[in-house]
């Protein structure tokens, strides 16, 4: 009953919410104005023509008759082609997809690398000035825009330093320097606000473990500060840790769209505001479903991860019984 419970009925919750992205990202880029035909022969195309692209492309059909091709295209992992390129979505997709996984993989690190040290700091220190100090500083840095933060970073470290590129991007295979030369800015602006994000829960939960009797307790029978917070305070503030990493990955995945913009990088968000520029729908519906679904797929997999973290939600069913 608690595997039930606690893994099977949140998968099929996870299922019904995807089909039900599915349907809404359908009809909202069904109701959009506009005509795809007139996108791709032009404004003063011929009418006739133009019947014959929508023909082509399905467009003439009933909406519940496209509305099911997609998805059971989707469902046997084919893609389709874009409408504007006739290009194979699929391939593209998954190049892009690379890239973007590098970004808000390293971005996601380097937030938890900082947000731990900086948020037990701030919790540990919370009523002298050093810790105010760190407190308030993340508490500014989570008012900074991705894109703010990596204009600011190009004008600072590629115009005025000239230390790092730009923009652009180079694949790992072909150069492993220029890589991640090409990745360092980036991953800074991206991680900038969800570390600052991150060190105001890390400090939260932290606090909550200085009160927590486990660590009075261990302080009292002698075990200094540093030992009783890595013993106990971060076994007792995971399952804080595991919710605002799920959230912030989500975020951050949302976030690379904006920060592959500003800097020329080829990953799914620029691939979708391409996209979205050139009407090409069939992309658009293929990119957002696909994001969609690495949200609720992140929540899921949190949501297991803090049933695993937390011996009480696994014999909570056990014991009513």
């Amino acid at each position: 009953m608690t595997f039930l419970k606690r893994v099977l009925l949140p998968l099929g919750e996870l299922l019904v919410w995807l089909l039900a992205a599915s349907l809404i990202v359908f009809a909202l880029l069904t109701l959009l104005p506009g005509d795809v035909a007139q996108v791709i022969l032009g404004t003063k195309a011929d009418p006739k023509a133009a019947a014959v692209v929508r023909a082509r492309l399905g467009l003439d059909l009933p909406w519940p008759q496209r509305y099911w091709d997609w998805l059971s295209s989707l469902l046997r992992g084919d893609l389709g082609t874009s409408i504007v390129s006739a290009e194979p979505i699929g391939p593209r997709i998954a190049s892009r997809l690379a890239v973007t996984g590098w970004l808000v993989g390293l971005s996601l690190l380097l937030a938890l690398v900082v947000c731990l040290p900086v948020g037990i700091y701030a919790a540990v220190h919370r009523r002298r000035c050093r810790g105010f100090v760190a407190s308030a500083l993340s508490q500014i840095l989570m008012s900074v825009p991705a894109f703010l933060a990596g204009i600011l970073l190009i004008v600072l470290f590629s115009v005025t330093l000239g230390w790092l590129p730009a923009g652009g991007y180079v694949p790992l295979h072909e150069d492993v320097g220029e890589w991640a030369s090409h990745l360092v800015l980036p991953v800074l602006s991206l991680s900038i606000v969800q570390a600052a994000v991150m060190t105001r829960y890390v400090r939260s939960a932290f606090i909550d473990v200085l009160a927590d009797d486990h660590l009075r307790t261990a302080r009292a029978v002698g075990w200094r500060l540093r030992p009783a917070l890595r013993r106990h305070g971060l076994r007792n503030a995971s399952i804080s840790l595991a919710t605002v990493l799920g959230l912030q990955a989500s975020a951050m995945l949302v976030g690379s769209i904006v920060v592959e913009e500003v800097f020329v990088i080829p990953g799914l968000g620029s691939y979708l505001l391409d996209a979205v520029s050139t009407r090409d729908l069939l992309v658009v519906s293929d990119v957002v479903m696909i994001i969609v679904a690495f949200v609720l797929v992140i929540s899921y997999l949190t949501d297991l991860l803090i049933v695993a973290l937390d011996p009480r939600l696994r014999t909570s069913s056990t014991s009513k019984q």
